[in-house]
């Protein structure tokens, strides 16, 4: 029977990567085995993933179009901890009304960036990209909060 990882755990992050990458991915990228890195992914052996690894594994799933999965759970990790520390606890409906304000900033700076009157055009320039990624860096971020209160209920 498959072990059970926290969602929050670097465990998880890697036994997601190994589940969505080929086995020769893995093995190209890190020039280590599926079933090293599979040990890796158990919470219960001392085995531990090198950071060095960890980009790889990451780098190879951003080309791939898939999630970076163990940048995501270090930031989960990270997050828990800072929140940990402020020792505030938001409340759900608070976090969904920001992620909503959010997602709506997002897709007005897209749309903006394509408009053909914009500032080349239909094309997107670097600094309209630049925009849009930060759009999407505080949109994943209340993701993560919303995850973390989420798993604290």
């Amino acid at each position: 029977m498959a072990k059970l990882r926290q969602i929050s755990s670097i465990e998880h992050g890697l036994t997601e990567a190994i589940k969505n990458l080929k086995s020769k991915v893995i093995e190209e990228v890190t020039g280590k085995s599926e079933s090293f890195l599979r040990k890796c992914s158990d919470p219960d052996l001392d085995q531990q993933l090198d950071h060095k690894d960890a980009v790889k594994i990451d780098k190879a799933c951003v080309e791939r179009g898939l999630t970076p999965y163990l940048l995501r759970a270090h930031e989960y990790i990270i997050l828990k901890e800072i929140k940990n520390t402020k020792g505030s606890q938001q409340d759900l409906n608070e976090l969904l009304i920001k992620f909503t304000i959010l997602h709506g900033q997002l897709m007005d700076v897209i749309n903006t960036a394509k408009n053909p009157e914009g500032h080349k055009g239909e094309q997107i320039s670097g600094v309209e990209k630049k925009e849009i990624f930060d759009a999407f860096e505080a949109l994943e971020n209340k993701i993560l909060k919303i995850k973390t209160t989420i798993e604290k209920s």
